[in-house]
């Protein structure tokens, strides 16, 4: 069995003291370069792998990044979990998820199993007080996405919701749609309740008046828009265009219009929100409303690594993208 490489080899064949060693792996030796260079070389010919725990010990740290999300299976989320783990690539620390289920009183649980474990947080979403966000704030890192913590707006990653689905149903109306149904997401969450406000406002800007018949409020998930739409059909309503306020909700609604027989774009234009990774794979595929959820979790882990650091901050509103897939014709 090979032999494992220690502290004192690596002091050993750069000829300095193992507690040299020590503070170098840690980051807060005052060395000289030269000094430096020579355990960097010694690490890098034995092939020496420090005890990170140790040296989270000596810098006061755990090392870790604590990730609370609403739901770890959704591809929107996953994708935001991709960034995080890229960004922390190449870095000390690594990542611990957990999963808010939607649901303040989980919310609350996995924060406090993740207090003292973590160096700092990054909130996906949620439904916690923002008073409550705001006391843990003041006592570590804490950046959001698709929030904001009173007291720290300048540590939030924030999506324009508004301006991308007044923008989607606007490019609906320029396709001649008028009698455009609205699957909305639960009316407790931020997110849905900005792009259901998007939705009044483009009729608003067409001078169209809207029918509360056709609004359908789901809850994100895949079988809430098979529910709306059967919703819509049983009360017959008539429309001639679908906007789901996320993609999943999408997925459900284009599979009870299969299942009815009516056909997408020829019959009813569908559209969602999201762009996630399986809506260019749809039948057809979707147009929808690109978050940059990857890019997000890129963004927030760096801004929260910088604010670990005593770094500056700055974070900017994002303004999804409009992404034109066969989903949605021009009304016949």
């Amino acid at each position: 069995m090979k032999k494992k490489v220690t502290l004192l080899d690596v002091a050993e064949a750069a000829g300095v003291s193992p507690s040299t060693v020590s503070r170098i792996v840690a980051g807060t030796a005052r060395v000289s370069e030269k000094k430096r260079k020579q355990v960097e070389e010694a690490i890098a010919q034995l092939k020496y792998q420090p005890n990170l725990v140790a040296k989270g010990l000596v810098q006061g740290r755990t090392l870790s990044i604590g990730v609370l999300t609403q739901d770890i299976a959704s591809p929107f989320y996953g994708s935001a979990l991709l960034g995080v783990q890229e960004a922390l690539r190449g870095t000390d620390y690594v990542p611990v998820f957990m999963d808010g289920h939607w649901q303040p009183e989980d919310e609350a649980v996995a924060i406090q199993r993740l207090v003292g474990r973590v160096d700092g947080l990054i909130i996906m979403g949620g439904h916690l007080e923002g008073d409550s966000l705001g006391a843990l704030a003041e006592s570590m890192p804490i950046i959001t996405i698709g929030r904001t913590i009173p007291g720290f707006e300048q540590h939030s990653v924030l999506i324009d919701n508004y301006a991308g689905a007044r923008n989607l149903v606007k490019y609906l109306f320029d396709l001649g749609h008028r009698r455009i149904a609205h699957i909305a997401g639960p009316h407790e969450h931020i997110d849905a309740r900005e792009r259901l406000r998007g939705y009044y406002d483009a009729h608003k800007e067409f001078g169209m008046d809207i029918d509360e018949k056709l609004i359908v409020h789901g809850d994100f998930q895949e079988a809430s828009g098979s529910l709306a739409v059967a919703t819509l059909l049983e009360s017959r309503t008539m429309f001639t265009a679908i906007f789901a306020a996320n993609d999943q909700m999408a997925y459900g609604a284009r599979l009870a219009l299969y299942r009815r027989g009516i056909r997408v774009p020829e019959e009813v234009s569908l559209v969602g929100f999201d762009d996630t990774r399986n809506s260019e794979y749809m039948m057809p595929p979707l147009t929808t409303v690109r978050q940059p959820m990857h890019e997000l979790g890129l963004a927030a882990t760096t801004a929260l690594l910088n604010l670990l650091n005593d770094e500056e901050v700055v974070l900017e509103k994002i303004t999804p993208q409009l992404v034109i897939r066969e989903s949605a014709s021009r009304a016949r």
